[in-house]
Order: structure tokens, then sequence, then C-alpha cells
């Protein structure tokens, strides 16, 4: 049985063992997604809520092991003195055992709900053009919103929790400092 829940302090440890391993053997990885997340804990960009995880219970119901991790953290898109709040999305990790199994579909999914509830209105995120769109992303070029550094068109993607949030938006995603930009 897998729950998806908000991450607590004493899971860290595991979290940050079971990102390294997801990211391992990734070749567009620069290796340091477990340690970003670690710095991005310590951040005004940190928001707990959206700090979740995915855990597997064993069949004698004591052995649980943190499967699945997703972070989405504050930042802003500005354009002048005009700054837009959003969400960035980074990363999602699922240890390799487990993946392709829904996992990181339903920390997506389950993450974009909490979100919403907590009054963010969109994500904006780089990954693989054929996997999120499936969860409502597209190119943030369709949002006139840019990044801060050069990415294929088809990887920097964005999508709207409450229907038009970006439509009047514009400018290019300012990160954390955290993130080494």
């Amino acid at each position: 049985m897998i729950t998806i829940r908000q991450e607590e302090e004493r899971d860290y440890s595991e979290v940050s063992e079971m990102i390294e391993i997801a990211f391992r053997n990734i070749e567009y990885s620069d290796h340091q997604e477990h340690f970003l997340v670690e710095k991005l804990r310590k951040s005004e960009a940190f928001v707990p809520e959206l700090s979740i995880v995915a855990e597997l219970m064993g069949n004698n119901h004591d052995s649980i092991k943190i499967i699945g991790h997703i972070l989405f953290t504050k930042i802003c898109v500005e354009n002048g003195s005009e700054f837009y709040e959003s969400l960035a999305l980074a990363p999602v990790s699922v240890h390799p055992e487990f993946q392709h199994q829904g996992i990181g579909a339903q920390l997506i999914t389950y993450g974009h709900s909490v979100a919403k509830k907590l009054g963010y209105q969109s994500v904006i995120l780089i990954g693989h053009e054929n996997y999120y769109p499936k969860f409502g992303y597209e190119k943030t070029r369709n949002f006139d919103i840019s990044f801060p550094f050069d990415i294929p068109e088809e990887n920097g993607m964005a999508t709207e929790l409450v229907k038009d949030s970006l439509k009047n938006v514009k400018g290019i995603v300012k990160y954390p400092e955290e993130f080494g930009i």
C-alpha cells in the first residue's frame, strides 16, 4: 500500500538517500538533487506542506519505506517592477525499483491539489516534454514566460492551477538563490 503525505523532519535522511539513488544513473543530472532539496528546506522559498513523500507499507505493516518525493518551492516571474508568485516543481524523485508505476503521477497530482488549497495559482518546471503535458503543463512560451538561462524550448513548462492565472503574466522566472542560478 502506498501513502502520499507531507514530508516530516524525521524523513529527511531517508528522503535524501532515496533522491540520490533515484538520480544516480540519470544522464541529464548533475547528481546534486539531494543537496538542492536540503538547501531549499532551509530557504525562504520552502513550503513544508509542498514537500511530499510516497511511502510503501510492507506486508507486516511495520516496515515503511519512502519510495518517492516531490518538492514545490516558491518562485516568481519578474517583469521589470512587476512580480507574479508561482511555484517551481523540482525535483520529482522515485526510487528506481518503483519507477514507471504511477508514483510520480500520484505525487504531482497530490502536490497540485495541496498547492491549490494553499492559494498558489501556477507551477513552472523544467522537465521531460513527453511526461508533464499529461498533468496540464505546456510550454512556457505559450504564457510569455522565459528562463534566466538557455534551455530547449520544449523543456520549459508551466501549468495553471487556477484557470487563466497565467493569462496576463509575462516575464522571466526568478529562482531562489539556493538553485545556484
